[in-house]
């Protein structure tokens, strides 16, 4: 049992090395554990401090292509070097390193193809109030739309088995964690959470300049890939409000109509019309969008198939 720690790099030369130093050694169940570093195109020292801890695996990506990315790259650089489990962490030593057997222990039993990291995050020091409350409702709402009970949808110290990395992908250019956790709901995982801990703030977040600017680029991401999987649900709803704006819009026209006061109101007749069709044509898009959304299901299940085919005869051979 193979176990790989990615960690996703951008110019960590100073937090790299003590988050290298915490890495388990052995952990039961494990036969072997070995590291990836993912460099998102470092401008420091990253890569070459990597290398003087004798890191075992270096992915560059050669210029900056985002957190994302540089996380799905990993996923595939592990599974081609025959991991049975993937363990995601931050370079910036956020998360705890010893409570990568905790988190991986669902897995090794059998329970899990998924397990995230659960921070409490109401008792980390140096979040704010208004984080905890923004954190608390952001997962809240990814609950309600994934379909899982995972109470911290943002945190990253996650792992994965073989055949739940495997169905894993990314098209957002932000972030991995909503999106990832929205398909494994889709993809009806097993996915479970662990209480973990988190040390010391060393730096600021470079993901985003501000919570506002996290807000929208997320709702975005959350939008995009809730209608991947629900088109018609989606544009159902979009369209059935706009249709039934119209009809009401309408039926206030043939009330004048009928009272002989029609008068002063044919530009409502104008706006129900136009927007009786307009929400029609959203339904129908939303149909037409749904069709997609199965033929792409059916590429992913092709994907996974020539994935496993690949990958894992690929790893018979190096052995």
């Amino acid at each position: 049992m193979k176990l790989i720690i990615q960690i996703p790099c951008l110019n960590e030369e100073h937090t790299l090395p003590l988050t290298l130093s915490e890495l388990p050694e052995k952990i039961d169940g494990i036969d072997s554990i070995e590291t990836l570093v993912v460099d998102d195109g470092s401008s420091d020292r990253t890569v070459e401090v990597a290398r003087e801890h004798k890191v075992d695996h270096i992915l560059s990506l050669g210029s900056n292509k985002g957190l994302a990315k540089a996380f799905l790259a990993g996923l595939n650089r592990a599974l081609e070097l025959g991991a049975d489990i993937i363990v995601n962490t931050d370079a910036d030593n956020q998360y705890n390193a010893n409570d990568i057997p905790k988190l991986i222990q669902p897995i090794l039993e059998k329970r899990a193809d998924m397990v995230i990291g659960n921070r409490r995050v109401e008792t980390i020091k140096h979040f704010s109030p208004w984080k905890i409350f923004l954190q608390k409702c952001g997962s809240w709402f990814v609950r309600q739309i994934s379909g899982t009970k995972v109470p911290d949808a943002t945190c990253g110290f996650r792992a994965w088995s073989r055949s739940a990395a495997m169905q894993v992908n990314v098209v957002s250019d932000f972030t991995y964690t909503v999106e990832t956790l929205i398909s494994a709901g889709n993809h009806n995982l097993a996915m479970e959470y662990v209480d973990i801990r988190v040390n010391e703030k060393l730096r600021e977040s470079r993901l985003f300049p501000s919570i506002s600017s996290y807000l929208k680029r997320t709702l975005v991401t959350i939008i995009k890939i809730y209608s991947m999987y629900k088109p018609l649900k989606v544009f159902a709803i979009a369209g059935g409000v706009t249709f039934m704006m119209g009809f009401a819009i309408g039926c206030r026209y043939l009330y004048f109509f009928f009272q002989g006061m029609t008068e002063g109101h044919i530009q409502s007749l104008i706006l129900s019309a136009i927007l009786l069709i307009v929400g029609f044509q959203i339904i129908m898009m939303g149909i037409v969008a749904d069709l997609i959304a199965i033929n792409r299901q059916l590429l992913e299940d092709i994907q996974i198939r020539v994935k496993k085919r690949d990958m894992d005869s690929g790893r018979d051979d190096s052995q």
